[in-house]
């Protein structure tokens, strides 16, 4: 036995709980970590609070969580990995918790802190996968809401290595961070529209809404068209004809590799704002509903 966070209803935070479960075994292919750091991510509240319910009921009790980075404690038939490795990757079962599950664990690097690793999973993954979707090249001009989050902050920095004129709408607190990451950072808000146009005078050639705060209409309008609008957080998209990304694509299941590279040469930066007790995730789960954070947040078991 061992401790996780479970939840066995919908609800608000405080259904989070500290609990004795059974710690899971690895199958073929996957190995088990003690889990050193999970990374909370916005799906896991919407999970928890009962929003994907309709998409994916649950099965109760929940270990909640996608992402961690541990030490490899007990491997499965044929798994990439050996007992003392250190490795993140996407969790099987919930990463909430002192042991968790890895399909595809990924080699964490010795210069990557733990916090960082577990972190940079999914919403690392996330932005490579919408940069592919959207087809960028070096040369045009890309629009990121929400440039300030953390698949935003992502996003911006891939494109700008890639060559791309990268606009980011972000909040007052933002500006300097996402303009040092090579993004033109303007204000969100009323009158975005406006403060883009005079940010990118040659118009803008694609738009990733990491925001989902109904801003939709207008970059389809400020592109000419609805298939270069792609947004991970406006539920809306279909009503606008854009797409909604979601879970993987071929070229993203090979990006974590990559993005630890970067993560850990110091060449991709994601910026971790708290770390908490596993016995705190639900003080952790409301600042993020909150949006008190400026940065990610993990649980340290």
């Amino acid at each position: 036995m061992s401790k996780a966070i479970t939840f066995s209803t919908y609800g608000a935070p405080e259904v989070l709980r500290l609990s004795e479960v059974t710690t899971p075994e690895p199958g073929p292919g996957q190995v088990r970590i003690r889990v050193r750091a999970a990374s909370v991510n916005p799906l896991d509240i919407k999970i928890r609070s009962g929003l994907m319910a309709k998409a994916a009921p649950a099965r109760f009790p929940v270990v909640p969580g996608l992402d961690a980075a541990g030490v490899v404690d007990a491997v499965g038939e044929g798994a990439d990995a050996a007992v003392g490795d250190e490795v993140l990757g996407a969790a099987v079962g919930g990463s909430y918790g002192e042991y968790a599950l890895l399909d595809r664990p990924v080699a964490k690097p010795r210069a990557l802190p733990w916090e960082v690793a577990a972190s940079l999973v999914t919403v690392g993954r996330t932005a490579f996968r919408v940069l592919w979707q959207l087809e960028v090249r070096a040369g045009q001009t890309l629009l990121v809401h929400g440039a300030g989050g953390s698949v935003g902050t992502v996003a911006v920095q891939l494109a700008a290595a890639r060559g791309l004129d990268v606009v980011g709408t972000v909040g007052e607190h933002d500006i300097e961070r996402v303009t040092a990451l090579g993004a033109t950072a303007v204000h969100y808000g009323d009158g975005w529209v406006e403060r883009v146009r005079a940010a990118a005078p040659q118009g803008v050639d694609a738009v990733l809404d990491a925001s989902g705060a109904g801003v939709l209409a207008d970059s389809v309008a400020l592109t000419g068209d609805s298939d270069h609008v792609i947004t991970i957080a406006d539920m809306s998209a279909a009503q606008h004809g854009v797409r909604f990304s979601a879970g993987s694509a071929d070229p993203a299941d090979d990006s974590l590799p990559q993005l630890v590279r970067l993560a850990a040469a110091g060449e991709l930066a994601l910026p971790v704002w708290r770390a908490y007790p596993l016995d705190e995730a639900a003080t952790a789960h409301g600042d993020l509903e909150a949006r008190r954070n400026r940065g990610k947040v993990v649980l340290l078991p």
